[in-house]
């Protein structure tokens, strides 16, 4: 009898195991679409990124390149045949003996011994500071901050 009334109360109930199957089957299904459209958005957005850091880096050689030759035709520019040429189109021309005048200058000797700045380095080892870099002498340099900023309050 009671395996009757289980029998009775399932077959209300409506659980058959062949349902519950093809439920657990179009879950399966669902959720493999969810998990492979997120796979493959994520592989397009990587190939979209790779795509565009490949156009980067092409443009990138392209503009090395260029400022490469640029630099080139700067340098030929630059050449000493390429500025006498210029100068010269432009009105100058090379002086001679005759173009050039000397000034005398009185006072003035070429020879001397003191120049505007002094060649010796000095070295002055007395000058310069002594760091203690200690937590006590961080704290000595922070108690004589303190003491300071007191003694500045009644001036």
């Amino acid at each position: 009898m009671t395996q009757n009334r289980i029998r009775h109360a399932l077959e209300r109930s409506g659980w058959r195991p062949q349902r519950q199957a093809a439920w657990l089957v179009i879950l399966g299904v669902v959720l493999t679409l969810i998990f492979g459209g997120a796979y493959l958005t994520q592989i397009a957005n990587f190939a979209t990124m790779n795509r565009e850091i490949e156009g980067l880096i092409g443009q990138r050689d392209r503009l090395e390149r260029e400022n490469e030759a640029y630099r080139a035709q700067i340098a030929e520019f630059q050449t000493v045949p390429r500025l006498l040429q210029q100068a010269e189109a432009l009105g100058f021309r090379p002086a001679t003996s005759a173009d050039i005048e000397y000034l005398v200058v009185n006072g003035y000797n070429p020879n001397r011994s003191e120049t505007v700045v002094s060649l010796v380095i000095e070295d002055d080892l007395d000058e310069t500071p002594q760091y203690d870099a200690t937590f006590r002498g961080w704290l000595a340099q922070q108690w004589d901050n303190l003491r300071e900023q007191f003694a500045s309050f009644g001036r």
